[in-house]
């Protein structure tokens, strides 16, 4: 075997796919040069031959090793699992339910553990084993069980949490500013409310607040939190006047762009005066939050360890990334991590409180979604990783891979590709720790939710992983154990009885959009892409297992996309040239004749090219008629914008996860065209349904 052919070997024994197909449908292959440093990442040694050789011999080692059972195995509920391999035909077992039912039997003539019908995490004896036991259904929740009704067409509004304002938020958006969105949405017929990533965030660095660069996608983002919902405003109004921020607040309140630094600074000085005094005894809420800080557990207790641990240390000026801090803090629980916990308990304590406050805020969120009539509630949003440097990857390091990032290869979404700088999950360190990190993961974000939306879903398949700081065409498939992946997925599903979206768009491995809607995971289908040989599809052809969307939060908006604004902003910022730029522009010009045709197709009214508005009203209108089981509309599309919450490809130059809405939550849905809209939403979305 020569030397290319071994290392080619220990790639795909790895994980890795030599072999690909691009957004354009040509076969691609990925190159040694490209293959030697990610195997480096992996933690392969192959810099010759006789370390690939040595790294093949310890990967197909622990290949071997890995066969025995699993610490969790993953099945199907009603099918028979193979266990020929481990234990004889015949073996008596003990199986232990969620409920503590017990049940004995024994395997079958074949060495199969029979069908089972109770759904949940379960304990196996058997011999002398002891073994987890997940015991998933063949698909995920669905709307119709939701509602009870077979082809049920529903639909909700998509929202960025930070861009909702209410007076008193501190600038940016809170959960009682979303829970005045929930009801109003929910009056106006919603039954959905879409949330951008509320995941936890770095408090030591009020400079990364993009919600899809996470520090742990296992808890929430504090400074998201309204204390006032919880502590009560009189409460809130002491700490802004002790700490002398009426003023301020007020000013960062009428900022059309966020000021991230600034406001997140004043909202952690406002947290932490909230804090003292809530310690100083006699709070009648401490009773909840030691429940709430007991719940959380060794999970929560390491967040709030790091966040410590981070603060100080920023304090003190020391580098800020876990891997950077000294050795004997890389063990999230070691001694020397304890002894830190110990002498700064003060501190970590008041990040417990940070999520116990941010936690009760979202209970309240949808809870007033479903008591208004909603019949899914928020949909939380899951990115797709979380920063290697972060609380996540400090404190479950042997279930991801901090080394390398996420993105993808170039494709229709962006032709340069995309480094999104976020860790994935390790294959094999899932398979070794039981999934875990993913179970737990998927647990916090359902704990407040009726739905969940799966950024780049097709992540629970391969993963476009690549160095850290190498182009993003440096990269390969990482590839993941996708049917044990959304066996859990269903199985969270209805222990939480949420649905399940997935963002499939960008390059799809052939047969996933089939994969994933036999498991009950909806796609998600975007008016923009919709065409086929040069015509939008008419609504009556679009697929009934995705949802549908008129954008999303990295595409333009809809008078956005009409007008070009994303085209000049392109240019503007040099990703396109003056040539790109005009062939840009007249393959949009054949677009919009395109969609103007569409709308005369599908019986509606055809705008005029300038009439913005109408063009907004009438891609709704043919949205809610197509036969989606769920519509979701962002807020920028319904009040009618034309600026987008954030453009690919940049870090400067364009308000990236900044803009604020123009209006009170409140009172949003009720501005003119707004209230139009919803109308047409609801009357063609009751039109699909007939």
């Amino acid at each position: 075997m020569n030397d290319d052919a071994t290392l080619i070997g220990l790639a795909e024994a790895a994980g890795l796919s030599i072999d690909w197909t691009d957004a354009n449908g040509q076969a691609q292959r990925v190159t040694p040069e490209v293959l030697r440093p990610l195997l480096e990442s992996l933690g392969f040694a192959v810099a010759n031959p006789a370390q690939v050789q040595d790294s093949l011999k310890r990967l197909q080692g622990e290949a071997q090793q890995a066969s025995d059972l699993p610490p969790l195995l993953v099945v199907d509920a009603g099918e028979a699992h193979d266990l020929a391999g481990h234990f004889a035909a015949g073996t008596p077992f003990r199986l232990t339910l969620e409920d503590g039912r017990e049940i004995d039997a024994r395997l079958d003539a074949e060495g199969r553990l029979p069908p089972l019908a109770d759904i949940g995490y379960q304990r196996l004896a058997i011999g002398d084993r002891q073994l987890n036991l997940a015991v998933a259904p063949t698909r995920c929740i669905g709307i119709d069980d939701l509602t009870g009704e077979a082809g049920s067409r529903l639909w909700g509004l998509s929202a960025q949490f930070y861009s909702v304002r209410r007076t008193g938020d501190g600038g940016f958006g809170d959960t009682q500013g979303v829970e005045s969105l929930a009801r109003a949405a929910a009056g106006r017929g919603a039954d959905a409310l879409a949330i951008s990533p509320l995941h936890a965030m770095f408090s030591a660095d009020l400079e990364r607040y993009s919600p899809y660069s996470p520090s742990s996608r296992m808890f929430f983002n504090i400074l998201h939190a309204s204390p006032g919902s919880v502590l009560g405003e009189q409460a809130v109004g002491r700490a802004l006047e002790s700490c002398g921020l009426e003023a301020e607040q007020a000013r960062l309140e009428a900022l059309e762009l966020i000021d991230w630094p600034a406001a997140s600074a004043i909202k952690l000085r406002v947290l932490r005066a909230l804090f003292e005094d809530f310690t100083q005894g006699g709070n009648p809420l401490m009773q909840d939050f030691e429940a709430f800080r007991a719940k959380g557990g060794d999970a929560l207790t390491q967040h709030c360890r790091f966040e410590a641990l981070h603060t100080i240390r920023a304090r003190d000026g020391a580098p800020s990334g876990w891997q950077d801090w000294p050795q004997a803090l890389h063990d999230p629980e070691g001694a020397e991590v304890a002894r830190f916990a110990d002498e700064h308990s003060h501190e970590v304590s008041f990040h417990a409180f940070g999520q116990w406050l941010i936690a009760r805020g979202l209970e309240r969120v949808q809870v007033a979604a479903r008591s208004g009539g909603m019949r899914i509630g928020l949909i939380a949003d899951l990115a797709v990783g979380a920063d290697g440097s972060g609380s996540q990857a400090w404190s479950r390091q042997a279930e991801l891979l901090p080394t390398l990032s996420v993105g993808a290869p170039p494709d229709i979404l962006n032709r340069a590709g995309q480094s999104w700088g976020v860790s994935a999950f390790s294959p094999t360190g899932l398979r070794r720790h039981g999934y875990r990190a993913y179970i737990e993961m998927l647990q916090a974000n359902l704990a407040h939710a009726g739905g969940i939306r799966i950024d780049h879903v097709m992540g629970l398949q391969r993963l476009w992983v690549i160095p850290q700081g190498a182009p993003p065409q440096a990269g390969a498939y990482l590839n993941y154990p996708v049917e044990d992946l959304l066996r859990l997925l269903a199985l969270e599903s209805h222990r939480h009885q949420a649905i399940v979206l997935g963002e499939d768009l960008g390059t799809v491995p052939e047969g996933f959009h089939e994969r994933i809607a036999r498991r009950g995971v909806l796609g998600m289908r975007v008016l923009q892409f919709e065409q086929r040989h040069g015509r939008f599809l008419p609504p009556g052809q679009w697929p009934s297992d995705a949802l549908a969307t008129p954008t999303t939060h990295d595409l333009p908006t809809m008078r956005g996309w009409w007008k070009g604004v994303d085209i000049d902003w392109r240019e503007k910022l040099g990703q396109s040239d003056a040539e790109q730029s005009r062939r840009d522009r007249e393959d949009r010009a054949r677009d919009r004749q395109a969609l103007l045709q569409s709308f005369e197709d599908n019986g509606q009214p055809r705008p005029a090219e300038d009439a913005d508005a109408e063009i907004v009203d009438q891609s709704l209108r043919f949205l809610g008629e197509t036969p989606a089981p769920l519509v979701l509309l962002p807020l920028e599309d319904v009040l009618g914008l034309s600026e987008q919450p954030n453009l690919p490809g940049t870090v400067e130059g364009h308000p990236n996860w900044c803009r604020r809405l123009p209006g009170e939550a409140a009172e949003l849905l009720d501005e003119a065209a707004a209230s139009r809209r919803l109308e047409l939403i609801e009357h063609a979305r009751r039109k699909a349904a007939q």
